[in-house]
């Protein structure tokens, strides 16, 4: 499974601001066990989601740590990203 992986900590008002250079993506921000999940295959939740446009803005419902994940979900092409947090 290709993807990049990002680890970001957000504060309580905080955003993830994911600019992606090249093809669209999905963009999967997730917390410690669910990235272990993902990672192994297992069912797992997200906050995210596809993005054909960027930037993608996400707000955890929480701050602290949080994985970003972008992947292409199997389709053609290629990706990187520019992964910030946006102090708000």
């Amino acid at each position: 499974m290709n993807y990049l992986h990002y680890v970001v900590t957000t504060g309580p008002r905080d955003s993830v601001r994911v600019h992606l250079i090249g093809s669209a993506a999905n963009v999967l921000v997730m917390d410690d066990a669910n990235f272990q999940n993902f990672t192994v295959g297992q069912a797992y939740q997200y906050y995210g989601g596809y993005y054909t446009k960027t930037p993608a803005i996400i707000r955890p419902p929480s701050p602290g740590r949080w994985n970003v994940v972008i992947n292409l979900g199997g389709g053609a092409g290629t990706v990187n990203a520019v992964v910030q947090v946006l102090h708000l």
